[in-house]
């Protein structure tokens, strides 16, 4: 697997210490609060895992399974709910966790079936952002780390179902994705 990554853009040490400098922010605001952290899956399941791990306050968490690629490395910019929330999110404050924003449709299309369903705010926090593939206009609160327009896997993220257990962030190499 390793092989098939062009080069490492945050090491697993970086990224640990860029979710502790997010975990402390969320703590220090959602400290007497109670929000759902709702997990993109199935990208974001090591990001929120990780974050759970480091928030000090009382939450639950919920997930969505959603898609916009179907079976393509290219986004269709058409959002698709294959699973959606078990908990109710009406007066709660929900934190959705991403693993990365590309064209964006994906979490516009999930804050406004948030704010439908009465959710009392809605935040966003990704761990990665891509800014140059935005196609619709949506802006994480939280934002681990800034990726250029290339392919990356790790870290949850993946290609094709794989590389999504590489403990780093990396650009895939060119050769791999364009079989």
């Amino acid at each position: 697997m390793n092989n098939d990554v062009e080069k490492v853009l945050y090491t697993q040490d970086q990224v640990n210490q860029r979710l502790d400098e997010l975990a402390n922010t969320l703590t220090e605001k959602y400290q007497n609060e109670f929000p759902i952290l709702v997990s993109v899956m199935t990208g974001a399941m090591i990001f929120t895992s990780e974050m759970m791990k480091r928030l000090n306050f009382k939450l639950n968490v919920d997930y969505v399974d959603v898609s916009s690629y179907e079976e393509s490395s290219e986004s269709t910019g058409k959002v698709k709910l294959i699973q959606d929330l078990s908990h109710d999110i009406k007066d709660r404050p929900v934190i959705i966790m991403e693993d990365i924003i590309d064209t964006g449709h994906t979490l516009k299309y999930l804050a406004a079936l948030f704010a439908n369903r009465g959710a009392k705010s809605i935040e966003i926090c990704s761990l990665l952002d891509k800014p140059d593939r935005r196609e619709v206009d949506v802006e994480a609160d939280y934002v681990g780390f800034k990726v250029p327009n290339e392919f990356i896997v790790g870290y949850g993220l993946d290609f094709d179902g794989l590389y999504r257990n590489l403990p780093y962030v990396g650009v895939l190499k060119r050769s791999v994705y364009e079989k």
